[in-house]
């Protein structure tokens, strides 16, 4: 009888691990939201790691979490580094290039808890007096993203937070 469960949960493993591998190589997350504030105004505010802290969804997650600035003031080779307790990790993010008033692309390299290395974006859309933001983020999904994606998607797991950092940068950006 132990052989015969022994024998089942080695092939519902191999057969996850077979699933597993059938995943897609990449991934994307995105969220958008529509704030009342021209592009300039919120391009500010996304352009600049010294403004990162008004309004991203991490920030109250570590009150003793190390923040390193360097680099550009801001734009292009503008650099964001912290260290923190285990809810935010550690990691660095550089920006690698702007579009005024319409996009942001950031080099985001996650070292802790686990490492990885994907690429954000801030998108701009202009309409009348509103500006629409679109935040996404995308980048390989590696063996162990994609066992893991067979439990919980990277949507779900980081989808939530692009919405409460959204929510707070239109109030930011609406004041």
């Amino acid at each position: 009888m132990v052989k015969k469960i022994s024998l089942g949960l080695l092939a519902a493993i191999v057969l996850l691990l077979i699933f597993a591998a059938t995943r897609p190589d990449s991934f994307r997350v995105e969220r958008s939201i529509t704030i009342k504030a021209e592009p300039a105004k919120v391009y500010a505010l996304l352009n600049d790691f010294h403004q990162f802290g008004s309004w991203s969804p991490w920030q109250n997650l570590d009150p003793a979490m190390k923040v390193t600035h360097s680099g550009a003031a801001s734009g292009q080779g503008a650099v964001y580094q912290w260290e923190g307790n285990d809810a935010v990790g550690a990691g660095r993010m550089e920006i690698l290039r702007t579009e005024p008033n319409a996009k942001v692309v950031i080099q985001l390299d996650f070292l802790k808890p686990f490492e990885g290395h994907n690429t954000t974006e801030y998108a701009l859309n202009a309409a009348g007096d509103t500006t629409t933001v679109t935040w996404a983020m995308f980048g390989p999904s590696p063996y162990v993203s994609k066992v893991m994606g067979v439990f919980v998607s990277m949507d779900s797991m980081i989808g939530k937070d692009f919405e409460r950092g959204l929510a707070k940068l239109k109030t930011v950006a609406e004041k």
